[in-house]
């Protein structure tokens, strides 16, 4: 049975609001609630987290440079990770939060449990496999239960991905079976930098492997039907001829998220599975050279624990600059965008998938700017607006869910190309 939650005093809570990337999410919210959608009727929010001065100044911050001096008056909500009756209260009074605390896998589910408690929709930007996966496991039954839809892996990782698919699937006229996707990253003079938590997720994430396929033997889920031709796998580092530079495969969720959504869709929706490979393009001979040396030296100092102390304590010397405990500066972030190619394959209608060979090409794109700070939080605020907009067009039953999963039926990817994500087709051959 859903809960109720029209009657709560805010549509939407950010919490972590004072954290690196909470204070971008902050000012997105912030431009969606003067938007068209919410112009006239507007959107109550609030931003809640451990420091009423840390959060007092982030929405000083946004007021300023926004130009919204309203924005100071914004509420302001304290509760911390470890104090269970306040993140209840938290989510008591909020319909959606959006959970920006992370590595998740130590802050993330006590956030997940008080939502699911107390009837307030989760979104978080999660790339974590282990704790998307392991959520998935332990609250799916009750938040299905209390019509609580929890919706991870909604920012970067893996909106992109996870979506881009949904859209190429749905730009063929006939069945699309499978699809390879190429992430580029472009950048200014002074070049790209990562807040160092999500390096911190890196780090754990490699050292918790086996962890995760452990997970997986529990949540025992049958192989997916291969439908059309087998996609092949390609090796470590290769030359694609598709992006015309060496690529590698991409190390973050995007394709267990992809994976996730595949398996909601033909076991519940009866739709075609699409086999999914996800790459990241690296460039010349060079950035081969130099990424093969730093992957080295990551997964040796990854294996021990004075090794994982030392990465953590210096990020920027590790990464070779890619990652701080300062994050990217503002000019770093104006200059910097990512785009993501997809090459699907697949078969014309009335053609039958499992006969012959596919006929069907089609090459689409996923652009955005700078893809942690500005993307994300895009990402991030269209999936909680999603939830608060279209409740029609949400999966029957709350439960734990990807965005693909979640948002397969709604209008998110019309309203990510109207916030500056932009999906298109660039070639189809049927």
């Amino acid at each position: 049975m859903a809960t109720r939650t029209s009657h709560r005093p805010y549509q939407i809570a950010i919490f972590g609001a004072s954290g690196f990337t909470g204070q971008f999410v902050v000012e997105e919210v912030a431009r969606v609630a003067d938007g068209e959608e919410y112009r006239g009727q507007g959107l109550r929010w609030a931003v809640a987290g451990r420091s009423r001065e840390k959060l007092e100044e982030v929405l000083s911050r946004a007021a300023e440079r926004l130009g919204k001096p309203q924005l100071k008056s914004i509420d302001i909500l304290i509760c911390d990770i470890n104090d269970a009756p306040a993140l209840a209260d938290m989510c008591k009074k909020a319909t959606v939060v959006l959970d920006c605390v992370g590595p998740y896998r130590f802050y993330g589910e006590p956030v997940v449990k008080a939502c699911v408690e107390n009837g307030a929709h989760f979104v978080d930007i999660s790339g974590e496999p282990q704790f998307l996966e392991s959520m998935y496991m332990k609250y799916d039954r009750q938040a299905a239960d209390n019509g609580v839809y929890v919706v991870g892996s909604s920012g970067f990782d893996s909106i992109p991905a996870d979506m881009g698919v949904l859209f190429t699937r749905n730009s063929i006229q006939g069945t699309l079976t499978a699809v390879e996707s190429f992430l580029s990253f472009k950048s200014g003079p002074e070049g790209v930098c990562i807040h160092d938590g999500t390096w911190q997720s890196a780090i754990n994430g490699i050292k918790d492997q086996g962890a995760l396929r452990s997970l997986r033997k529990k949540l025992g889920f049958k192989p997916l039907p291969v439908v059309g031709q087998k996609l092949k796998r390609r090796g470590a580092v290769f030359y694609s001829n598709e992006v015309q530079q060496y690529a590698i495969p991409f190390m973050g969720s995007d394709a267990s998220v992809v994976k996730r959504t595949q398996r909601y869709l033909y076991e519940n929706l009866q739709e075609t599975p699409v086999q999914y490979a996800a790459y990241a393009a690296v460039g010349g001979i060079a950035s081969v050279i130099k990424l093969m040396f730093a992957g080295f030296l990551f997964l040796l100092f990854t294996k021990f624990s004075f090794g994982r102390k030392l990465l953590i304590k210096f990020p920027k010397f590790f990464s070779f600059g890619y990652f701080s405990k300062e994050g990217p500066t503002q000019k770093q972030m104006d200059e910097s965008s990512f785009s993501m190619t997809f090459f699907g394959e697949g078969y014309s209608q009335g053609l039958d998938p499992q006969q012959g060979k596919p006929n069907v090409k089609i090459c689409t794109q996923v652009t955005g700017p700078e893809a942690g700070y500005i993307t994300t939080p895009i990402a991030m605020v269209q999936a909680g607006v999603t939830i608060l907009k279209e409740p029609e067009s949400l999966p029957k039953t709350g439960g734990v869910y990807t965005p693909g999963a979640a948002f397969s039926k709604t209008k998110m990817i019309d309203r990510l190309n109207k916030a500056g994500i932009h999906f298109t087709v660039l070639s189809k051959m049927e």
